[in-house]
């Protein structure tokens, strides 16, 4: 029987160079309106669709350009049975042994008029028909497609490689339409479309090897990621950055962090990026060395100083810089600091997040929840319930640290200085509240001393309140809610250190 390609594309990119290599193999070139304009355009000599399926052109506003008996059964039937074979040639159904298409788009204007119908339904036929039909869905594909069919090494493995690609691409079309459509918070089966835009260095470690996907439009910073010098990232620079980024979005004053291992090690905010950087790294500098710094700010010359100075005089060096921007004049002077710290930008971090669900994942399972966002809306909320009120400056101090404490991994009790809004002590992922206290006043060392302790939820027993005083702790923030909550707020009292209750849990697991 006669060899037929089938080619019906959106993006047209390599088409035309495509659609030659397969006429001189031997194929017919069957296509669909804009890709046979595209296609007569380069010379290509193509038979318009409508002339196979006998619909009439335009019908139903093109709705009904390729859905036909003769295009899905020249997809489907079984080149090795010889009864599909004896019924094609009765049917006069077309050998369609190549289907070449991919599909608008939907994530660039999703509406119900740029839902593709015949495209899916061509694709998913060739795609389960693999092992007599070749199915192509990108571009990227051609020249290996073309290579293979010139040399005559189209094995099996590449058809169902091809397939596979196929469905996923379905897929990834398809759940967009899906989670676009719903508004379920939580519908009962959800797929979540993700496409690849990296391979990394490696994963969490060098031997495990990993890969960056994106949600399709999302408004992430991580989407603009740009990689302007030094190392490439890993895994773990991936998951430091985002737990940087999700901790300077918070502030609407210029905020820096240093991270390690997704948690912080320095948080502040400053009147620029010079004094919140500063502040962060003087933080901790022990634990800042290796570090991921994050500002939501752009960097200018006087910021990248204060990394010079933290390798200088403390030899401490950084992995990772991510901002907002930077200069000219600070991007040279970090390419002296350091040859191989990685220096990214990532734009401006978006007010509001496109994505509809904060995502965890654990093998074979995903939990979606909502983001813990809208923290400012709980302030009010708070509740002094002590006999000693804090002053106006510690109630300031307070709504700084519970930002803070709310990126640190639980349990997590941290130390605000008393003056600053500047970590002083980081106690996080204990699995107790006394020992994630015990680490974040022994950080503090002095610092500790009229500082502001925050635990990012209640104490269940009153040792961590004692603690504290042992310190000079000027005041708590604690969530509240403890069947021991008196006991708590009996040792503040003895104490005379104010204490405010969140009412509000801010565990990062």
């Amino acid at each position: 029987m006669k060899k037929y390609a089938l080619l019906s594309v959106y993006d047209k990119t390599g088409i035309v160079d495509f659609a030659k290599v397969l006429v001189k193999n031997g194929y017919s070139i069957i296509s669909t309106e804009g890709t046979y304009e595209a296609l007569k355009e380069g010379g290509v000599d193509v038979t318009p669709i409508d002339e196979i399926t006998g619909n009439p052109r335009n019908s139903f506003d093109g709705r009904m350009k390729t859905i036909s008996f003769q295009i899905e059964s020249g997809i489907l039937f079984d080149r090795k049975n010889p009864k599909h074979r004896d019924e094609a040639q009765e049917l006069k159904v077309p050998q369609i042994d190549i289907v070449v298409c991919n599909l608008y788009p939907f994530e660039e204007k999703p509406s119900v008029e740029n839902i593709d119908v015949g495209g899916p339904t061509m694709i998913r036929a060739a795609a389960k028909n693999y092992e007599n039909v070749i199915v192509v869905v990108s571009p990227e594909d051609y020249v290996m497609v073309a290579d293979v069919l010139e040399n005559g090494r189209v094995t099996n493995e590449l058809r169902k490689e091809l397939a596979a690609k196929a469905f996923y691409y379905l897929s990834f079309y398809d759940s967009q339409i899906g989670n676009h459509f719903s508004n379920e918070k939580f519908p009962k089966e959800v797929t979540i479309p993700l496409r690849k835009t990296n391979i990394l260095r490696y994963g969490e470690n060098p031997h495990q090897d990993g890969a960056l996907y994106l949600m399709p439009k999302t408004n992430s910073p991580l989407a603009k990621l740009k990689h302007l010098w030094g190392r490439e990232l890993s895994g773990t620079n991936i998951g430091d950055i985002y737990s940087g980024l999700e901790t300077v979005r918070q502030f609407k004053e210029t905020a820096a962090c240093v991270i390690k291992h997704l948690s912080p090690c320095g948080i502040a905010t400053g009147k620029d990026a010079q004094e919140a950087l500063e502040r962060a790294v003087k933080a901790d500098p022990v634990s800042a060395f290796g570090g991921v710094m994050v500002i939501n700010r752009p960097m200018d010359v006087s910021a990248a100083k204060v990394i010079a100075t933290f390798k200088n005089e403390k030899m401490g060096n950084v992995d990772i810089v991510a901002v907002p921007q930077i200069s000219d004049e600070a991007l040279e002077l970090l390419k002296k600091v350091r040859k191989s710290m990685g220096v990214y930008t990532f734009g401006e971090i978006p007010k509001t997040r496109s994505e509809k669900w904060d995502l965890k994942y654990f093998a074979g399972a995903i939990l979606l929840q909502d983001f813990d966002d809208n923290l400012e809306k709980s302030f009010k909320d708070w509740k002094v319930v002590t006999k000693k009120e804090p002053t106006d400056k510690q109630m300031d101090l307070m709504r700084f640290g519970f930002k803070a404490v709310r990126a640190v991994r639980s349990n997590a009790v941290i130390v605000i200085d008393k003056e600053l809004p500047q970590t002083r002590g980081i106690g996080s992922g204990q699995t107790s509240r006394i020992g994630a206290t015990k680490i974040a006043l022994e950080q503090a060392k002095d610092f500790a001393k009229g500082g502001i302790l925050i635990s990012d939820s209640f104490f269940p027993f009153d040792d961590s309140v004692k603690l504290a005083g042992e310190y000079g702790i000027g005041a708590i923030l604690e969530q509240g809610g403890s069947l021991n909550d008196q006991a708590s707020i009996k040792a503040a009292d003895e104490l005379g250190i104010p204490m405010v209750f969140s009412e509000r849990r801010a565990f990062r697991h």
